[in-house]
């Protein structure tokens, strides 16, 4: 990054192009030296990536503790990024335990992030708190908007989806409240509205009449755009013009989408998996949450690949057999293969953003040297539905302060309320307590 004495404030330039699209960091956004207004702290990010019905164990742990030579087979799209991933076993979530009247799937994503075992009777959902939305508390002030919750399958608000709990238990991990679960966006137009408010609603009717008109969301803001070319040096003229084509780009796609969706078809039965719709549709929204992230819309997102008790099926990769039955393996090796696939296949769509954000050049270094994720579940063996030895990883950028490339272990049961507390404290938000923690996990810095 070039720090110049001329300054533009991100403000100026968002009042020029009249607030109607969020921008990347520029250079001419950074204060220059020497003056009283020094640049501001480091972006810090945070995003939980949640899969459900459990894991295929035997392909997940590496067999010993220590440096991660290659990482396991599940994990191995990111093996040219294993520097960034730290494995960590021991970690348990005990609250899911203690749920009454309720099956272990809605157990499991409504203790992920709380902590705190929940209630549930009928339309009525008692929980806690999420570690992602305290977060979203400070982090919140700074940006547009204080979190994303993003999904690929659609949420259920009503009935029963696993034993007597409420759906919204199964369909979400973020909770603002004790009684205030966050649904998910799985809609690709919906969220880059969000973002771009290009429509103004997301009424399906003002939707189709914008997309009629034929204008893109870059074509309306066209002459003001040519005006901020004028005064951008080389390098953000550069970085503007790859972000602008990776908005349109976008746009495009969910053009094409909608236009695909929008023709009349025979009515037929709706088939378990479709081939391809699942990876193009993880792709769109990683696309976009790397562009919440990229214009500092927001730090901080969970995004569900699936929610629990998932029904769908991937013969795109072979395995026609539904995911929840098939997670009911009984140790058979061939279904504990096919259940190992969809592992795979979910990390693969998440690997897709952490290498995006790898390459994408922001400062001195990248999008993903001052993002933390984490990815896992709150069931490890899927045929036991056991809430102990958690299958879960960080992937920590380089200046997040947490040392990759290892496979760490924690006394058996340590509460994954642990690993929250000290999440919390890397983001600049500690706290004593949260959910059912007894003390913070330690090794994530060590090498």
């Amino acid at each position: 990054m070039i720090i110049t004495k001329k300054r533009l404030s991100r403000r100026t330039i968002l009042r020029g192009l009249a607030g109607s699209l969020a921008l990347p960091l520029l250079d001419c956004m950074v204060p220059s030296l020497g003056l009283a207004d020094t640049a501001a702290a480091p972006v810090r990010r945070f995003g939980v990536f949640y899969v459900p019905n459990g894991m295929s164990m035997p392909y997940w742990f590496p067999k010993a503790v220590g440096p991660l030579n290659e990482l396991p087979t599940t994990l191995q799209s990111l093996n040219g990024l294993k520097e960034r991933v730290l494995l960590m076993g021991g970690l348990a979530d005990e609250p899911a335990n203690q749920v009454k009247n309720s099956g272990d799937h809605a157990r499991s994503a409504g203790t992920f992030l709380t902590g705190v075992p929940f209630k549930s009777a009928g339309a009525d959902v008692q929980g806690s708190i999420s570690v992602d939305q305290v977060a979203a508390k400070p982090f919140g002030k700074e940006t547009q908007l204080a979190s994303l919750e993003l999904g690929i399958e659609p949420s259920v608000l009503v009935g029963n989806c696993d034993g007597a709990a409420n759906c919204v238990l199964s369909n979400t991990i973020a909770w603002s409240g004790p009684t205030s679960p966050l649904q998910i966006e799985n809609d690709p137009r919906a969220l880059f509205e969000r973002l771009f408010g290009a429509a103004g609603s997301t009424n399906r009717a003002a939707r189709m009449t914008r997309i009629g008109l034929d204008r893109s969301i870059l074509d309306l803001i066209n002459d003001e755009m040519t005006d901020m070319n004028k005064v951008a040096g080389a390098q953000d003229k550069l970085k503007l013009g790859e972000y602008l084509d990776s908005v349109r780009d976008i746009e495009r796609r969910i053009q094409m989408a909608e236009a695909q969706n929008s023709r009349e078809l025979p009515v037929i039965d709706q088939p378990v998996g479709v081939p391809d719709d699942y990876a193009q549709h993880a792709k769109l929204m990683m696309d976009l949450l790397a562009l919440a992230f990229q214009t500092d819309m927001t730090r901080l997102s969970t995004f569900m690949l699936a929610k629990e008790v998932s029904a769908h099926a991937y013969p795109e990769i072979g395995v026609s057999d539904s995911h929840h039955p098939l997670s009911h393996h009984q140790n058979e090796p061939a279904k504990l293969e096919r259940l190992h696939k969809i592992n795979e296949y979910h990390f693969q769509q998440f690997a897709y953003l952490v290498k995006k954000l790898a390459a994408m050049k922001e400062g001195d270094g990248t999008m993903l040297d001052h993002t933390l994720f984490m990815y896992g579940t709150g069931i490890s063996d899927s045929n036991t539905h056991f809430h102990d030895d958690l299958p879960i990883a960080l992937i920590a950028g380089e200046k997040t302060g947490i040392k990759g490339g290892r496979y760490i272990r924690h006394p058996k049961g340590t509460p994954l309320s642990n690993l929250h507390v000290t999440i919390l404290e890397s983001l600049g938000v500690p706290v004593e307590r949260f959910g059912d923690s007894n003390g913070k996990v330690s090794g994530l810095t060590e090498a």
